[in-house]
């Protein structure tokens, strides 16, 4: 390797005339700061979640994330509500899901009991046997006590779709 050596420029040469500016130039005004308004997101709830296998405590696929369920499997809805504002759990809210069919599913917060868990809420349907095959799309709607809403919806992707597969 060769020996290389730099030389600092002198303190007397601004970086802008070395770069080939020729006479300093005033600082542009800057434009008026304009602050967000928070009013929209204080009438919103933030919804997320995932579906998951509900099958009894000794099926070792018991909560495995899956999209595909047969007949008879019990889809299990899994989502969390926030208040955006303020990052804290919407305890209150009121979760449903709404399947295409017209079903409503109504979501319990799993805040209390023997094992709390204040982030989750769940809704469980089971698939009848009469559901058609393929793609079942539904959304989350919730509510809470001072009528923030939000809703959730899935990629709008059809391998990440609800599907009722024989």
């Amino acid at each position: 390797m060769r020996n290389l050596k730099f030389l600092p420029l002198p303190a007397t040469a601004p970086l802008a005339v070395a770069c080939g500016a020729t006479a300093p130039q005033a600082a542009p005004t800057a434009a008026p700061v304009v602050q967000p308004t928070a009013v929209p997101m204080a009438n919103k709830i933030i919804l997320y979640g995932d579906m998951a296998l509900f099958a009894g405590q000794d099926n070792p696929e018991v909560c495995t994330l899956r999209n595909r369920f047969k007949h008879g499997e019990s889809v299990g809805f899994r989502m969390t509500a926030i208040y955006p504002l303020t990052g804290q759990y919407a305890e209150t809210a009121d979760l449903t899901v709404k399947l295409a069919n017209g079903t409503a599913i109504p979501m319990n917060w799993r805040g209390t009991g023997s094992n709390p868990r204040n982030w989750l809420w769940t809704g469980k349907w089971v698939v009848p046997d009469n559901a058609p095959l393929g793609i079942m799309k539904y959304t989350v709607d919730g509510k809470d006590k001072d009528g923030r809403t939000g809703t959730f919806a899935p990629f709008d992707v059809a391998n990440s779709q609800l599907t009722i597969v024989a």
